[in-house]
This record gives C-alpha cells, structure tokens and sequence, in this order.
C-alpha cells in the first residue's frame, strides 16, 4: 500500500507505538491470527511515498529505485529478516541480501 505521511505515521503509532512517520512498515501474516486459505500470502508492506521522495532525494537516487528498495526492505521483513530486534549478525544478513536483491532488481527494472 501506499499512502502519506500521515497515515503511515497513524498505522506506526496503532500498531507499532511510534508516533512517528516512517519509510514503511510490514506486517506479516504469519504473526497475527491466519484466515483460512491465506497461509500462501506473506502479509502487506505499506510505504510512505512522502519520506520515500525525501530519501531519495537525500540519498541522490531516482525515486522509483528507492520506491523498490522500500518494497524489497519490506519483503525481507515478511521473509523473516529482521534487522530491528534480531542481533546484530541478523542484521548483517539482512543488509546482505538486500544488496544481492537490489542489484538483480536493478539490472531488471531500473536500468537505463
């Protein structure tokens, strides 16, 4: 989903208790109650296309690479990485295969 500032920082203050906006949020099916038949859904990943024009710029990247790395970052997250309460290896790993990731996507879709 993607949404501004204002409502990315209203789902980060309800669910996640930081009155604050951020880049995104995921929210994994696997950690909340399942409905039937969704065991093959990952969950959502939400986006702040807001913080994301401002990272980029920040960043001196084309906003639709940093619109890509946020859903990747996002992904991961539903994949189990976690670079926030894990441990620091956990962390190097995620970071990682973010790379790894990010270069294939941008061979694949931000080339020139």
């Amino acid at each position: 989903m993607l949404v501004d500032d204002a409502r990315i920082r209203q789902i980060n203050r309800d669910y996640l208790d930081r009155d604050r906006p951020t880049n995104v949020i995921s929210f994994a099916m696997q950690e909340g109650e399942l409905l039937e038949g969704s065991t093959d859904l990952l969950g959502d990943v939400v986006i702040s296309v807001e913080t994301a024009e401002r990272d980029a710029l920040e960043a001196g990247v084309s906003f639709h690479s940093e619109l890509y790395f946020l859903l990747l970052h996002g992904i991961l997250h539903l994949c189990g990485y976690d670079h926030e309460r894990g441990t620091e290896e956990q962390a190097r790993l995620m970071e990682a295969r973010e790379r790894e990731v990010f270069v294939q996507i941008k061979r694949e879709f931000l080339a020139d």
